[in-house]
């Protein structure tokens, strides 16, 4: 390269990589017991009755820690204490009832909240029970009912997650009963979507539209 060429090139310094500032200390958040039951008191659920035979009669849970897993299998769950008497129950029978209650059931679902209930077929105040063929207890009047052989147990903390396989399942028309901000609710009107602005306007230009073609038809005829 000639002495002309090489006063022609210039020299491209490269850039200095910036440095990142310091990632911020991360702090943990203190979350009280009862800010936690608050905040999960607003996610509104179903109310469910988990009945078992125990074999001395029925005995029966209620219950709104509970949910679908899968569609193939057919799996539930339910979330229960291990101090409770069900939690017991499930591990030694292992096929129990989900009853999704109706809005007419709120007494049934405060009985079997109670601790301190005594659990007889007889005894409890507005409910009557039929037998599956394997045994288990199906409650008249629940807006659904569904057999559940149990699949799988998984502990969660101071509760156990019981995973289980649904067998078979009957379904009745009614409003069910809710639960939501730690008071009983009743299902309400039906929340309709609300367009855009611009979305709106379509809608509305498209029904005009097709007024005028009704009009121009029936006009035509």
């Amino acid at each position: 390269m000639s002495p002309a060429h090489r006063q022609a090139v210039a020299v491209i310094p490269l850039a200095r990589k910036r440095a990142l500032p310091p990632l911020a200390p991360v702090i943990p958040m203190s979350v009280s017991q009862a800010d936690f039951r608050k905040a999960l008191s607003s996610f509104a659920t179903g109310v469910t009755v988990v009945t078992v035979d125990s074999g001395q009669g029925v005995h029966g849970m209620t219950a709104n820690a509970f949910t679908s897993v899968s569609l193939n299998p057919r799996l539930v769950l339910v979330c229960v204490d291990r101090r409770a008497r069900t939690h017991a129950h499930l591990h030694a029978r292992k096929r129990f009832g989900v009853n999704v209650l109706s809005e007419k059931q709120r007494a049934l679902s405060e009985h079997f909240a109670r601790a301190s209930r005594h659990d007889h077929e007889t005894g409890i105040p507005g409910a009557r029970f039929d037998r599956t063929k394997h045994g288990t207890p199906v409650l008249h009047g629940a807006l659904a009912y569904l057999e559940c052989r149990l699949h799988t147990v998984q502990d969660a903390g101071d509760h156990t997650i019981f995973i289980a396989e649904v067998e078979d399942i009957v379904m009745r028309h009614g409003k069910p009963l809710l639960y939501f901000q730690s008071e009983y609710r009743s299902l309400g009107k039906a929340v309709q979507a609300r367009l855009a602005p611009r979305s709106a306007k379509r809608a509305q230009a498209g029904s005009a539209r097709k007024s005028v073609r009704s009009t121009k038809s029936a006009f035509g005829r």
